[in-house]
């Protein structure tokens, strides 16, 4: 089954220009709630698609769950969000955080990232709650060792097809994160998209498209 796990404050339309099937879609609360793990309980192996936070989840659940991951399409995806100057992590600061959050409040989700008028929003506005749930996830979360425990000194767990996607001037998950990526699945397939656009999935679908199929072949 393929399982998308949308970004923070995400509205589903993000994926209306994307034609592969999917079993559920997962919202950033969803996420936090754990039900992508509910899903795991059961038998079965899974096609994680993740954009954003998505990203970080679909990472997440690898790790927990290795031998159940069928594929991996990672897009503008990082292990952690937050920069850390003492590791020369390239990420978000506090601040800019903030600012977005403030940014989504203001607009109610209208052209959060700018959403161009032939395409769908794929912001929304939510509860301030659930917005602040989802910065906490943001602030707190580190995978960069849990990825090599798992996949760097197992490579036998890569057992699935990966695809990398990354604005190349994305402000909200730097492409030097994808670069990092491809450092824990040397195997993976790296697009770097042009331009500065977060919200791929309205971006480049086809593409998206193209590496849920791969993975569902299993990368033959």
């Amino acid at each position: 089954m393929t399982l998308v796990l949308n970004g923070w404050a995400s509205s589903p339309r993000a994926w209306d220009l994307c034609s592969f099937g999917h079993g559920a879609l997962f919202s950033y609360t969803d996420q936090l709630a754990g039900r992508p793990e509910q899903v795991f309980a059961e038998e079965g192996s899974h096609v994680l698609v993740g954009w954003s936070m998505g990203g970080s989840s679909a990472l997440r659940l690898a790790c927990r769950f290795p031998d159940r991951i069928a594929g991996l399409v990672l897009v503008a995806a990082t292990p952690r969000m937050m920069e850390d100057k003492a590791a020369n992590w390239r990420g978000l600061s506090p601040r800019r955080l903030e600012a977005l959050h403030y940014s989504i409040k203001l607009t109610r989700g209208e052209g959060f990232f700018g959403v161009p008028e032939d395409k769908p929003n794929p912001y929304q506005m939510d509860t301030e709650e659930n917005l602040a749930g989802g910065i906490r996830y943001l602030l707190e979360t580190d995978l960069r060792d849990a990825l090599t425990d798992t996949f760097v000194r197992h490579p036998e767990n890569v057992r699935f097809p990966v695809h990398i996607f990354q604005s190349e001037h994305d402000g909200v998950v730097r492409p030097e994160n994808a670069a990092y990526l491809k450092t824990i699945f040397p195997q993976a397939s790296l697009t770097l998209v042009p331009g500065t656009e977060h919200a791929l999935p309205i971006f480049i679908p086809e593409l998206i498209d193209a590496a849920v199929a791969d993975c569902l072949m299993g990368g033959k």
